[in-house]
Order: structure tokens, then sequence, then C-alpha cells
């Protein structure tokens, strides 16, 4: 383990700086796992008739995913051992070597340039193909 596992413990990251890091985290990641939830119950009243029955009261609407991203939200933040790992993630990032805004010009323009080869190249290979595909039936 890492040298920063040991700051988490029974009071979980309070003493990380990655803390308020962490907690938005899981945060937004409870927020995405409710609006789903919330979603997939929408989708699926169209389809089933339970379903939109259910749909219909706003506890259900609207109290389960709203249960269910509070209830994910509270154990990844009160499980020491999501605690470590995520702040272990967030170390190994900060040592990760970014390219510098050149280098990502320079490659994002070689991506272009070759995405537009490529589409020269099957425009070219599905006109001769349509022609030949032409002169054969008639």
């Amino acid at each position: 383990m890492s040298e920063s596992s040991g700051a988490v413990g029974s009071t979980g990251l309070s003493g990380n700086p990655n803390a308020k890091l962490v907690t938005f985290s899981f945060l937004v990641f409870s927020f995405i796992i409710g609006f789903t939830v919330s979603t997939l119950f929408k989708a699926l009243s169209g389809a089933f008739s339970i379903m939109a029955k259910l749909n219909g009261y706003d506890l259900f609407k609207h109290g389960v995913p709203v249960l269910l991203a509070l209830s994910i939200f509270l154990y990844l933040q009160l499980n020491s051992g999501v605690l470590t790992w995520a702040d272990e993630v967030i170390g190994e990032i900060k040592k990760v070597v970014w390219p510098s805004g050149k280098d990502t010009r320079g490659m994002t323009i070689v991506v272009v340039v070759m995405v537009l080869i490529s589409s020269v190249i099957i425009v070219s290979f599905d006109w001769l193909s349509g022609i030949t595909i032409n002169t054969i039936i008639k």
C-alpha cells in the first residue's frame, strides 16, 4: 500500500487534501445513478402497466431514486476501503505526465488529417463500387 493509505482510518479522509475531490466524485456518481434509475422508471412505465401504476406515486417516482443515490453515496463515503482506493487513484493520477498543449494540438491535427484521408478513401471505394454495380445491373 502507499503512504497515503495510512491517513484513512475510522475518521475517513478528514486530514486528506483529496477529501473534497473524493466526496464530490462520490456525489456526482450517486447523482448519475439516481438520475439513471429515475429515467429507467419513466421508460419502463411506458412498457409495463405495473411500472406505470407505481410511477404515478411521487414517493416511488422520486423517493426510490433519491433513496438509492443517498444510500450509494453514504456507502462510498463511509467505507474506509473505498476511501483508501479513491485516495490512491487520485495519487496515481497526479503522477501521470500529461502531454503539453503543443503536443496535444499536434496529435489532434494528425488525427483530423488521418480521418479526412480515410474518409476520402472510403468515399472513393463506395463511389467506384456504386458505379461498378450500376454498370453490371444495366
